[in-house]
């Protein structure tokens, strides 16, 4: 099944998608739908919320934008990949601080059903544009992405201009050493299953924290893993070619995540 979009409950047409096609203003989440139930449901809307005032000044209808998102869900086999997309047709490129009128779109794919493979991450200087805001704008994140395929690997790991590790083009990455779990202090988006990795963490008794880290000193961790709604939990197999151990309380974290029960959406 391909992607399915409504724009506030009914077929979105050519016309009112080209704005968000042409100029990508706007701010979405994605969330994994199962049995018509979500983790982190609550920090879904919470973003949705927040990044709704911070980029068009006006509140989101946040029992609007659930009601639709489980009009899409229902229509969708189970588990599916909801994304609800926030943004103006009507954004007028000349003058974008005029009123604001955001719409609500709803998309929906089948989720994956096969564990994806260890990644293979190459860092790259690159940090997204106001990382806080989970943006419409990709092109940064793709082209960078694209850039470390075609060096061979699986998917770009940001450095910032200070040296520090950050985040993916579409996930947060965590690291485990002896004292725990270890989050890259740095900007990037505050994941929503980020947040929830470090809940399972707390269940489990691994100590959390939050440092700097170079690329030097993430190749030298017993262990990484990225993080998003569609994947959980993904181990990182190396770091510019330097292969990371996989230590058990990885795949301990992982079955944590996935223990913890959905809300309903």
């Amino acid at each position: 099944m391909g992607h399915v979009m409504e724009l506030n409950g009914r077929p979105v047409s050519t016309g009112e998608l080209s704005g968000l096609a042409l100029q990508g203003y706007g701010h979405f989440t994605t969330m994994l739908v199962t049995e018509l139930r979500v983790r982190g449901l609550s920090l879904h809307t919470e973003r949705l919320s927040r990044d709704c005032t911070a980029l068009f000044g006006t509140e989101l209808d946040i029992a609007r934008a659930r009601e639709l998102a489980r009009r899409s869900a229902r229509a969708s086999p189970s588990p599916s990949i909801v994304r609800v997309t926030v943004y103006d047709p009507g954004l007028d490129l000349a003058r974008p601080a005029s009123r604001a009128l955001p719409q609500i779109l709803v998309s929906t794919r089948t989720a994956p059903t096969s564990a994806p493979a260890p990644l293979r991450l190459g860092t790259r200087r690159f940090s997204r544009d106001t990382p806080l805001v989970k943006s419409t704008g990709l092109f940064g994140v793709i082209r960078q992405r694209r850039a470390a395929q075609l060096d061979g690997f699986d998917d770009a790991l940001f450095t910032g201009v200070d040296g520090r590790v950050s985040e993916g083009p579409t996930w947060n990455i965590g690291f485990l050493d002896a004292t725990g779990l270890v989050w890259p202090q740095a900007a990037c988006l505050p994941g929503v299953t980020m947040r929830l990795v470090e809940r399972a963490a707390e269940t489990l008794g691994i100590p959390v924290s939050t440092r700097p880290l170079s690329a030097l000193a993430a190749t030298r961790m017993s262990g990484a893993f990225i993080t998003n709604a569609t994947v959980g939990v993904r181990p990182v197999e190396a770091v510019d070619g330097v292969q990371l151990p996989r230590p058990e309380a990885l795949s301990e974290l992982a079955h944590a995540y996935q223990e913890i029960p959905g809300e309903a959406l």
